[in-house]
């Protein structure tokens, strides 16, 4: 019997999800020999403290904090330690000195991806990074290798757990954004620090990523349009419920044909994250707790649907895997590394490029003429109406009347919508804007 070779790897950061990489290594190591056609050896793991308690029982000869040292002595890194330094200049580090690279960081491959990706052209390695987005879900080799013979038109993922349990409990409980915020925490979904989640951050960066591979074109943070969910409140939660909609953060990625550029076709592709009305029939609306989904629509496949558990320990430890059975197979078989699929150049458009409906809440004075001024304005801005609907309040205390309307407006362009909102504010029968959110799926 041939005897298998061996491949040191070497992982970097030995949190939730590095030490379930690492547990998996040492306990399965038989099984990933036999799919890999080598020995996978973890020759270290790299940690600030190596004396910090861990959740996983693992050898402490393993671990160093000479993380240089550790990659410069690898045939596989594994890339879990977060943040922008030192990540990449050890990710630099290793594949200049010939290893493979797999990686979870959605924040560095955002902001810098496309050195990343060229260095790692130039070594003749491969960079794979499926932990990235969605946790568990097996999302980028799809877009990247079984949909690459196809024309995607348009991605929308709930990429963000946090976010999705907060919305969720606020639509199923009636919870105030504040009260689920804090349930979050107490069970772990979200951090101490939740800004990154809330604020839309975190699903932008995976919005990048998504819209780099999806339409073969490398995209930047800076290009994604970003809006949190800090502003939902539960009586959008509960006007959207009345009316059939549930609200979700959604990563947006779009490829538009008319966009007014000066580009050929006036193509471009738009890239946004932000609170969005969903009707309650559409897949994603189904999409619960912290789990995670990305919805597809192909020339020829159609509509696809990716789902499940978009963080945790175990889950993302799967996909950090099965990167990293990849990578071993192409070192043990030979060819050159898999990292990007960029072909060409299509812009990134601005969010006023987009094309979306408009969820609109006017509180309004009740009298008559205040239905036909508005919709004069919305007809005077290109924008028509698909839905309204009207409640009368009466203040206990003035017992003066006023009306609050609801409004959901056909698809039209973002810049028209939003300056319909803004001469909406102008007139005088308007009280105040209550909300403005993005639908889409209608």
């Amino acid at each position: 019997m041939t005897e298998l070779r061996t491949l040191k790897v070497a992982l970097l950061g030995c949190g939730n999800v590095g030490a379930q990489v690492a547990r998996i290594l040492i306990d399965d190591a038989d099984a990933l020999a036999a799919r890999t056609g080598a020995r996978l050896e973890l020759s270290g793991i790299a940690v600030r403290n190596v004396d910090a308690p861990r959740e996983v029982d693992l050898p402490r000869e393993l671990f160093t904090t000479d993380a240089e040292l550790l990659v410069k002595d690898a045939d596989l890194v594994i890339e879990l330690m977060g943040g922008i330094e030192p990540a990449r200049t050890l990710i630099l580090t290793a594949m200049r000195n010939g290893a493979c690279v797999v990686s979870g960081n959605k924040a560095l491959l955002a902001q810098d991806g496309p050195t990343l990706y060229e260095e790692a052209d130039k070594a003749g390695v491969q960079l794979s990074y499926e932990a990235a987005v969605a946790g568990a879900i097996p999302i980028l080799r799809p877009i990247r290798d079984s949909l690459s013979g196809d024309r995607i038109t348009r991605v929308l993922g709930i990429v963000n757990g946090t976010t999705n349990f907060i919305l969720d409990q606020m639509d199923s409980t009636g919870a105030q954004f504040a009260d689920a915020l804090a349930e979050a925490q107490r069970l772990g979904y979200a951090e101490a620090d939740p800004t990154a989640d809330i604020e839309g951050y975190d699903a932008a960066a995976k919005a990048a990523i998504l819209a780099s591979l999806s339409f073969h074109t490398r995209f930047a943070l800076e290009d994604v349009s970003c809006e949190g969910i800090t502003a939902v409140t539960a009586a959008d939660i509960a006007a959207a419920k009345e009316a059939g909609f549930v609200i979700k953060l959604l990563a947006i990625a779009e490829k538009l044909t008319d966009a007014g550029t000066e580009t050929e076709g006036g193509a471009g592709v738009s890239v946004r994250v932000h609170p969005t009305l969903l009707p309650r029939e559409h897949p994603l609306a189904a999409v619960r707790g912290a789990f995670n989904a990305v919805f597809i629509e192909a020339e020829n496949a159609g509509e696809l649907m990716f789902y499940g558990q978009g963080a945790g320990g175990t889950p993302t430890a799967s996909a950090v895997l099965g990167d990293l059975v990849s990578a071993a197979r192409r070192l043990v078989l030979g060819g050159p590394g898999r990292t990007e699929t960029t072909t060409g150049h299509v812009p990134a458009l601005p969010i006023d490029a987009s094309i979306t409906s408009y969820y609109i809440g006017l509180d309004v004075a009740d009298q008559p003429g205040v239905l036909a001024k508005i919709a004069h304005l919305f007809a005077e801005h290109g924008v028509s109406i698909e839905i309204m609907r009207q409640t009368i309040h009466r203040d206990a205390d003035s017992n003066v009347e006023s009306a609050e309307l609801r409004i959901v407006t056909h698809r039209a362009r973002e810049a028209a919508l939003a300056a319909t909102v803004e001469a909406v504010k102008g007139l005088d029968v308007i009280n105040s804007v209550t909300s403005v959110l993005r639908v889409e799926g209608v």
